[in-house]
C-alpha cells in the first residue's frame, strides 16, 4: 500500500508553490499592461515592454498569458 496517499502528500507542495507563481505572473501581466500603455503594444519600438515581456519569458509564464496582458 505504499504510496496510495500520494496526493495527499504533494498537494500541499503544489499549493504553495501554485500561490509563488500566481504572484509572480498576475505582477508580470500588470507590469506588462502599464509598459504597452505607456508606449505602444509592439516590444520592438517599445523597450520596456520588450524587458518586462523577457522577465516574464524568464519566470517560465505561459506565452499565452504574455499574449492576454
Amino acid at each position: 500500500m505504499s504510496g496510495h496517499s500520494k496526493w495527499s502528500k504533494i498537494k500541499r507542495q503544489k499549493a504553495v508553490s501554485d500561490v509563488k507563481k500566481s504572484k509572480y505572473f498576475s505582477k508580470a501581466a500588470a507590469l506588462i499592461v502599464i509598459a504597452a500603455r505607456e508606449k505602444g503594444g509592439d516590444p520592438s519600438t517599445n523597450p520596456a515592454l520588450r524587458l518586462v515581456i523577457e522577465k516574464a519569458k524568464a519566470l517560465n509564464m505561459p506565452s499565452d498569458n504574455i499574449e492576454r496582458a
